[in-house]
């Protein structure tokens, strides 16, 4: 099959979706950025075809190591299943606490549908609706600090669109979110607390500039709740490079500042993410 360019910046082939337009998979499974869900749905799958993706994500502070990985599998560009696990490392707090275990540990299982719109050929924006049931697996420690449940369901709302040639000449990708969650720390720490039990809408948001068909530069952000009165919870942010060097490879890089995350403040530090695609 041949292939189709667009405003010089963005190549496909002529029977399914525009490369990097999937994006890469986000910490919790969903197909997106790294901290932040888009509308766009895994894989490459077009109309009638099914799609996916694998991944391996690595966040490391030095205080923190998070460790993140799952699947994916989407069908006729329209729903998205996936699972993922996450492992949260704290040697360092283990240490100068006291603390019972090493490690944080959730498994999340994730549903999206994409609702309207389309991410290039539609005059409307893509918008998704999403679900990611959470639980955390070794409770002792959140519910020692003001946790009130070990699982729960977050709730998101995104819409993305790609606007062609709009900075230079080049693509621009804007995404934006509204999660309706009490999870803290992604649901790490728990779901809930002594300040707050109840569920708050928290704002996310990613900007993307691809710069060729392979090369992706952007930031993002996230709200966080602030559920526990043990310490603070920070929002999120990152700065991200991502390579496309076809539709079955995608590697991502991002400088993420994390702010303070269980009473370690200043928590910072490098983002790597490698996914599979189908």
């Amino acid at each position: 099959m041949g292939l189709l360019c667009l405003a010089g910046t963005v190549c496909a082939d002529t029977g399914g979706r525009l490369l990097a337009t999937g994006g890469v998979t986000n910490i919790e499974g969903s197909a997106g950025g790294g901290i932040v869900p888009w509308a766009v749905l895994s894989g490459y799958g077009a109309r009638g075809e099914w799609g996916g993706d694998a991944f391996a994500t690595r966040v490391d502070t030095g205080d923190y190591r998070l460790d993140a990985f799952g699947a994916s599998l989407a069908f006729n560009n329209r729903v998205e299943l996936s699972v993922a696990r996450q492992r949260l490392d704290m040697d360092a707090l283990t240490k100068a606490a006291g603390l019972p275990h090493k490690s944080l540990n959730q498994d999340i299982l994730g549903v999206k549908l994409r609702l309207f719109g389309d991410l290039v050929y539609d005059r409307l924006p893509q918008v998704a609706v999403g679900a990611q049931y959470k639980r955390q697996t070794n409770f002792l420690i959140p519910s020692l600090v003001g946790a009130r449940r070990d699982s729960d369901t977050d709730y998101y709302l995104a819409g993305s669109r790609l606007f062609l040639g709009a900075v230079g000449g080049y693509n621009l990708l804007v995404n934006g979110t509204l999660r309706y969650s009490r999870a803290n720390e992604t649901g790490l720490l728990g779901f809930g607390g002594d300040r707050r039990d109840s569920r708050t809408l928290l704002k996310e948001g990613s900007v993307a500039l691809l710069l060729n068909p392979r090369w992706v530069v952007g930031v993002e952000y996230r709200e966080k709740p602030d559920n526990l009165s043990f310490a603070g919870e920070s929002d999120w942010q990152d700065v991200f490079v991502g390579y496309f060097p076809s539709k079955r490879l995608a590697l991502a890089a991002a400088w993420a500042e994390l702010g303070e995350i269980a009473t370690l403040e200043g928590q910072r530090g490098i983002f790597l993410s490698m996914q599979l695609s189908y």
